[in-house]
């Protein structure tokens, strides 16, 4: 934090105690814009009198969202921004600035003219960290420009459940990956100083379990043990405490029967207790009335708000009333809720604000507004989507495809800006392509612009749910004849939170159908998949030539997956979730060995209803061939308190130069707790030339082998382990 700026601040002790119950409530108190804003105006134009009642009446906060349900101008977001700021300082004792939070998700989401970059699962894919920590530096500084100083991000919760809607907003399934990654995006965004002109306060999210649903469903509840939540979901949240996250966001669902705003276990205990975090606690959208309304756990929606302020809330995502101050002013009154408790809550958000530079200046700087839509952020978005992209298959090298071949392009996904954005895209949904920047190209776009429009035939064919023409797939066809390979573009179009929750992991039968039909004209079938999941599509696997997954890949998709499809870019992605086989075959990498254990067959044999994925947890292809080999430690025994030293040759035994990912596993072999089949420990990703070998090293903490036992206590346990680097392992021992 810049000395000057925690001195220009006021004495925030002294404020507080000098506040009216009122006011210090208000501070507590965070609303949609969309309660002080005229519906459906251009340029936005804000109600006076709601603003008067939020502001000056109600002493409200904090303000979410955009009030427009699109994207707005930074000439738009100014006019917003002043105008709160202004009726504070003219009408309100105390003057103490607003502060305004929203959803960059995977880029300033609700910036007119912002740059959008791959979601976190294709971060995750990319395996590249300074990309992740860069992306976050550049949605940071966008943010910014429009002077919003809080977002929404980033997702640490790990991806275990893939129906879940949330997935594409997280880095995947492994634990390490969700901390390291998530560690990253919080440096990119906070920076050194979270109070200057480009950088902006983090949130990590959703505080905690959000992510492993029983059913699947957003906002549904889970069933998770303490040992396996401090094991595999507690880790990224703790590693972002450290890294000095300013905020965290409460999962809206239930954990064992108890609504995660209402867990003081959670929230006070664990979070504040042992994670020792001293930040903001925000709750997510209308999530405090709903421990009454949906958990049913309040009898009334005073007791939620009684329930969720003793648990450890600092503020209220209302959105849409003043139904929290009322409720929480009478609760203080009638003495159920302390006076002091309140305080610590408003002492956090003053901070908050402080830290952030309201105190010192509420208006965008001249050098905030420069940073938007700067042509480097482009180059960025391109190289990131580059390489998050994953090639799954690649039968006999028929990728890449050669620039003077006729191409037949089909597909919902191949027309389509929404899809390659996906959630969080100018609109929550994604979905209005009226919204996106004048000149965004889709797949086909990029194509033509690569071997010229004569060489690419297009046709969608289908949509992405509903129902074949017959017509439209014999015209389909017979273009098929001409061409030397078919490109077709399935997945997801874009979608968020509830409205994306589905029953079948299976992509829509119209799509499956129409690519069986494709693959029957006997010409070569290039699979690309733009989704924010790993959706199953086991029975076309065998038949397609090759299969390339982009996920949803922002503004520089359509462009790197035309680059990696003719050549252009070597890809370099790595699955980080298991894809799988079957919808009902939900079995991440770090499995038990009874995963995949049928009693009539051997432990070393596979049959299909056992551990089988599609592709497995790390699986990517290269048009380049790389082979690791000579993993050695220095050293075989170790303590507790020790360090693992080791080395591995990487050979690059093709044709190309290609970036490649080590990763190193480790294996319990024997348990208090029953050990996974591996867990991820660290990776790098290196630059190779064609016929080179490299030397990489790591360094692991003995540490980093713990478990959490049966009694909840994180011990790294004496016995035998087994190191493993692709197809090389070694053996080491821990000692007491």
């Amino acid at each position: 934090m810049n000395p000057q700026r925690k001195s220009d601040a006021p004495n925030l002790e002294l404020l507080v105690s000098t506040m009216s119950l009122e006011e210090k409530i208000g501070q507590m108190t965070q609303l949609d814009l969309l309660t002080v804003a005229i519906p459906n105006t251009n340029p936005i134009v804000l109600d006076e009198a709601k603003l008067h009642e939020a502001v000056v009446v109600n002493h409200v906060g904090s303000f979410i969202n955009n009030g427009a349900n699109r994207a707005l101008s930074l000439d738009e977001w100014d006019y917003v921004n002043k105008t709160i700021q202004e009726k504070i300082k003219q009408h309100t004792p105390h003057k103490i600035p607003l502060l305004y939070g929203i959803d960059s998700i995977h880029g300033a989401t609700f910036v007119r003219g912002a740059t959008l970059f791959p979601h976190n699962i294709g971060l995750a894919a990319s395996r590249n960290i300074e990309l992740v920590r860069r992306t976050a530096e550049i949605s940071a500084k966008e943010t910014r420009a429009a002077g919003l100083r809080w977002n929404f991000a980033p997702v640490v919760d790990v991806g275990r459940n893939p129906l879940w809607a949330r997935f594409p907003e997280t880095f995947g399934e492994d634990t390490h990956m969700a901390s390291i990654m998530g560690v990253a995006a919080i440096e990119g965004f906070q920076g050194n100083d979270v109070g200057s002109c480009d950088t902006v306060a983090a949130c990590m999210k959703h505080f905690l379990g959000y992510s492993f649903p029983l059913n699947g469903k957003d906002r549904s509840p889970a069933w998770i043990p303490e040992n396996m939540l401090r094991e595999y979901f507690l880790p990224p949240f703790r590693a972002a405490v450290q890294a000095g996250v300013k905020t965290v966001m409460v999962n809206s669902a239930e954990i064992n029967g108890i609504p995660v705003h209402a867990n003081r276990f959670l929230l006070t205990d664990l979070l504040r207790g042992e994670l020792g975090f001293e930040g903001v606690v925000v709750s997510d959208w209308e999530d405090v009335i709903r421990i009454h309304t949906w958990h049913r756990r309040a009898t009334t929606s005073a007791e939620a708000v009684r329930m969720s302020i003793e648990a450890g809330l600092d503020m209220s995502m209302v959105p849409f009333d003043f139904s929290f101050c009322t409720h929480l002013r009478q609760l203080v009154l009638d003495k159920r809720i302390s006076i002091e408790r309140v305080e610590e809550s408003v002492l956090r958000i003053l901070r908050l604000k402080r830290d952030v530079g309201l105190f010192e200046n509420t208006s965008p700087e001249p050098g905030a507004r420069a940073n938007l839509g700067r042509p480097e952020y482009k180059a960025a978005a391109l190289a990131a989507a580059e390489e998050s992209l994953v090639l799954l298959k690649n039968g006999d090298g028929f990728l890449p495809l050669q620039k003077t071949a006729k191409i037949l392009v089909v597909g919902p996904a191949s027309n389509s800006i929404s899809t390659l954005h996906g959630c969080w895209s100018f609109t929550w949904q994604g979905k209005d392509e009226s919204q996106y920047p004048s000149g965004s190209k889709s797949i086909v776009d990029c194509i033509r612009d690569k071997i010229g429009v004569e060489n690419v035939i297009h046709h969608m064919g289908c949509p992405f749910e509903g129902a074949l023409e017959t017509q439209a797939i014999d015209a389909i066809s017979a273009d098929a004849a001409r061409c030397d390979a078919i490109v077709l573009c399935m997945g997801e179009d874009a979608y968020a939170e509830t409205p994306g929750d589905i029953n079948d992991l299976a992509l829509p039968q119209c799509q499956m159908e129409f690519a069986r039909r494709l693959i029957a004209t006997g010409r070569p079938v290039v699979i690309v998949l733009v989704q924010g999941r790993c959706r199953v599509i086991r029975e076309l696997v065998p038949s397609a030539k090759a299969i390339l997954l982009a996920f949803w890949p922002g503004s520089g998709g359509s462009q790197a997956i035309a680059n990696v499809l003719f050549g252009d870019v070597n890809p370099s992605g790595k699955l980080p979730c298991t894809y799988p086989r079957y919808s009902n075959h939900l079995i991440t990498y770090d499995r038990k060995t009874t995963s995949r254990l049928n009693e009539d067959t051997p432990l070393t044999g596979y049959l299909p209803e056992e551990y089988a994925p599609q592709f497995e947890f790390g699986h990517g292809l290269s048009y380049t061939i790389f082979r690791s080999s000579n993993l050695r430690l220095h050293a075989k025994i170790f303590k507790a308190d020790g360090e693992i030293n080791l080395e591995v040759d990487v050979t690059n035994t093709g044709k190309r130069a290609g970036l490649e990912t080590i990763e190193v596993y480790s294996r319990q072999l024997y348990a208090s707790i029953t050990p996974p089949q591996k867990r991820l420990r660290a990776f790098k990703k290196i630059l190779l030339q064609p016929g080179k070998t490299k030397t990489v090293g790591f360094n692991l903490p003995v540490s980093s082998l713990a478990i959490v036992d049966e009694y909840n206590n994180t011990v790294v346990e004496p016995g035998e382990f087994e190191i493993l680097v692709g197809e090389e392992k070694t053996a080491l021992t821990v000692k007491e």
